[in-house]
């Protein structure tokens, strides 16, 4: 009806949040206005292309911290009435209210570039908070690669050709105290070598599918929630290379080591791991969930007393 509000929201701000939107329409009907726009507050000094002075006094330059600055459009949104758009034929007309929002939301895409901006500042400002907000994910499987997450990703070969990789006690330890307290485990992995069917028998996991590698390791953890009864937002994955991305994206929770490809390292909100692949970044991620609250704490007491289980 005329009487409903209009608001024009820009595609190319991707910064806005529910609380931004209920916050602007509050305020609207506080002061009474009839139109809002968002704006941020820059304190930067401006001049004219005659060198006069815009905004400040050049002989008295205020100290930044100090100085009020001036409001900008940042393109975010605007709100008005149906009749008054069709009115005036303008996204703005007669008492208008500005309602501010962070500096960082000034940014907007317009060309290719802006992206790797916008996610940077996505994950800093964005997801950290919905992070916060969220309860922690109930962790009910575990998945890992192997190759540069439970190995350093060398291939170390013997005079005789005989193939060999370098596993770590700590990661062992790390899949046994998920076992104790209930979670499933597993491996994803795009080799296919008796020695990782080996060490995977060693640790108890429950699955173990080798010589899987680009799409289809998403596949494969879906079939293993479907069998689980369980959806992959239920899902923690650590993974360090292109072939894991697919797996890495829909898991609901997702990590990677120190030394994992750049691409991976861009997944969002992908936790980035300080130990690198083969030196224990499976257990870090281990312990980061327990210390979260995404499973319930083991009990070491109740550990099974077995040297060789790691």
């Amino acid at each position: 009806s005329p009487d409903d509000y209009f608001s024009l929201v820009q595609a190319t701000n991707p910064f806005i949040t529910v609380e931004d939107i209920d916050g602007a329409f509050s305020q609207l009907e506080k002061e009474k206005a009839d139109s809002l726009l968002t704006c941020v507050r820059y304190k930067r000094f401006f001049w004219k292309e005659d060198g006069t002075p815009m905004n400040y006094d050049y002989r008295n330059r205020p100290r930044r911290q100090d100085f009020d600055g001036d409001l900008m459009e940042n393109g975010a949104f605007y709100i008005s009435k149906v009749k008054d758009v069709l009115k005036h034929q303008n996204r703005m007309s007669g008492k208008i209210t500005v309602f501010e929002m962070p500096e960082f939301t000034a940014f907007e895409i317009d060309e290719p570039d802006d992206w790797m901006i916008m996610e940077k500042l996505f994950r800093k400002y964005i997801l950290k908070d919905e992070q916060v907000k969220q309860a922690p994910k109930q962790v009910k499987l575990f998945l890992s690669d192997v190759d540069g997450v439970m190995t350093d990703a060398g291939m170390y070969y013997t005079e005789a050709g005989d193939e060999l990789k370098k596993f770590n006690t700590h990661d062992g330890m790390g899949f046994q105290l998920l076992r104790q307290i209930g979670i499933k485990t597993g491996i994803i992995t795009t080799e296919n070598t008796q020695i990782v069917a080996r060490r995977a028998k060693k640790l108890s996991l429950d699955y173990v599918h080798q010589g899987k590698g680009f799409g289809s390791k998403l596949e494969i953890a879906l079939e293993i929630c479907k069998l689980e009864g369980i959806s992959i937002d239920e899902v923690a994955y650590i993974g360090d290379d292109i072939n894991c991305i697919d797996l890495l994206t829909a898991a609901g929770v997702r990590a990677c080591p120190a030394n994992a490809t750049w691409r991976v390292k861009d997944v969002p909100g992908i936790l980035q791991l300080s130990t690198k692949g083969g030196d224990g970044a499976v257990r870090e991620f281990v312990e980061w969930l327990i210390a979260g609250g995404y499973c319930k704490k083991p009990i070491p007491s109740e550990l099974k007393e077995d040297k060789w289980a790691s």
